[in-house]
């Protein structure tokens, strides 16, 4: 009882502030992580009322397998991104656009980072500053995805920083784990060319290879089922099937193999909406299905946020040094990147704020090192996670008015939103 009330409450505190933060024209899923801290623990939790909102951390986590779904169900929709006739426009340009500004950003991150190291040895190891120069590369969909579909942004700036979005996650698998293996070597002592190397690329492809099949099978299935309801069912489940199929983990031959939940999805939606001739009307239905899922996600995002970090001053200097230079470094990236394959104007000056959100794939990161590296781990988990704070609460309005100024929304657009899709 007690979970589903909690559960319940989320949703109204979600929906309440959505309404709230309109009034000031900030985006609803700012609101949804707002509402998350009101009733996370640091709030509403420490009254300790069965069902009222979360008490610890461990309560929020609990309800971990909702947030996997969802973003399953976001990197489906943004597979739909992925058509062959629009990739064939802009498909070249978001690949290089994607490596270039994530490499910068991590490049950045490291000299800043690196430059804090030799000025205060004993507060900043090399090996935390190498990895959260990784962790740099992260940029979160969901976020953007929301601000995009909340406000209609329409246009060539929207066209491009979804497939960007979607690819940063592969660069970012690579860039991690070749920086975290040179973290590992440098602590421990051991050097693994595998670790570095085989293993992230092994992650990619093999991601890659399950959505595509996984994308088959649903296309297939699909034609078996002609009303809207059962393809929309099979649709839910087979997101969910492949959510979970992702999250195997074995070794083979000493080589660790896993999948990214992301990338996999984002095949399967790809897939689909490639060859599957019904496709835009049935991923519009399951858009619309998924809005209270997409609500519950970014307010569980809000109170799973980690307040305390704020009491630790040597967090909060490193967290700044971190959130400056990677900015710099995503939006240089982007602005000189996008210039060199000949963008647009407006894409070549806003694509690098829309590309700022960081959320659940920097923290899978951040909690891999919190687990490997001892002392070094905890100071990259905390500094990640003053970092999403920031992100996150900041990120969304920083899409909004990049997609805004760069004409992409417009009043007319934002007027005719009806409520449904205001609060989605």
């Amino acid at each position: 009882m007690e979970t589903l009330l909690s559960i319940a409450v989320a949703l109204t505190a979600g929906l309440l502030l959505s309404r709230v933060v309109k009034l000031i024209k900030l985006p609803a899923v700012t609101g949804y992580l707002i509402a998350g801290i009101l009733i996370g623990p640091y709030c509403l939790g420490r009254l300790g009322i069965p069902g009222l909102g979360f008490p610890t951390h461990e309560a929020v986590t609990s309800l971990d397998v909702i947030s996997q779904v969802a973003l399953g169900f976001i990197a489906f929709a943004i597979g739909n991104e992925f058509r062959l006739s629009q990739l064939k426009k802009t498909g070249r340009q978001a690949t290089v656009i994607a490596i270039v500004q994530a490499l910068v950003a991590t490049l950045l991150v490291d000299l800043v980072l690196g430059a804090i190291h030799f000025l205060v040895p004993d507060k900043l190891p090399l090996e935390a500053a190498i990895t959260l120069g990784a962790i740099a590369t992260a940029t979160a969909p969901a976020a953007t995805l929301m601000v995009v579909r909340q406000y209609k942004a329409r246009g060539p700036l929207t066209d491009i920083l979804l497939p960007i979005v979607a690819l940063d996650d592969a660069v970012g698998l690579v860039v991690f784990a070749v920086s975290f293996g040179i973290a590992k070597a440098m602590i421990h002592g051991e050097f693994s060319l595998v670790a570095i190397l085989a293993e992230p690329l092994l992650e990619v492809v093999l991601s890659v290879v399950l959505g595509f099949l996984m994308g088959l099978l649903f296309t297939f299935f699909e034609k078996w089922f002609h009303s809207n309801s059962k393809r929309l069912c099979l649709s839910v489940t087979f997101v969910i099937m492949t959510v979970a199929l992702s999250m195997l983990e074995f070794e083979v031959g000493g080589i660790h193999i896993g999948f990214s939940s992301l990338l996999v999805c984002m095949m399967l939606g790809s897939v689909f909406c490639n060859i599957c001739d019904f496709s835009p009307e049935l991923m519009e239905k399951t858009d619309k299905w998924t809005a209270p899922l997409f609500v519950l996600f970014f307010v569980l995002s809000g109170a799973e946020l980690e307040l305390s970090v704020f009491s630790d001053i040597v967090i909060v200097l490193i967290g700044a040094a971190y959130i400056f230079s990677r900015s710099a470094g995503k939006y240089l990236g982007s602005y000189f990147s996008a210039r060199a394959v000949k963008c647009a104007p407006n894409i070549v000056k806003y694509l690098g704020i829309t590309l700022l959100p960081q959320a659940g794939v920097a923290l899978g990161m951040s909690l891999t090192a919190a687990q490997v590296l001892g002392a070094e781990g905890s100071l990259i988990r905390n500094v990640s996670l003053f970092a999403v704070l920031i992100y996150e609460l900041v990120g969304p309005l920083l899409t909004k008015i990049a997609l805004t100024r760069s004409g992409e929304i417009v009043p007319r657009a934002v007027a005719d939103i009806s409520d449904d899709e205001d609060d989605e």
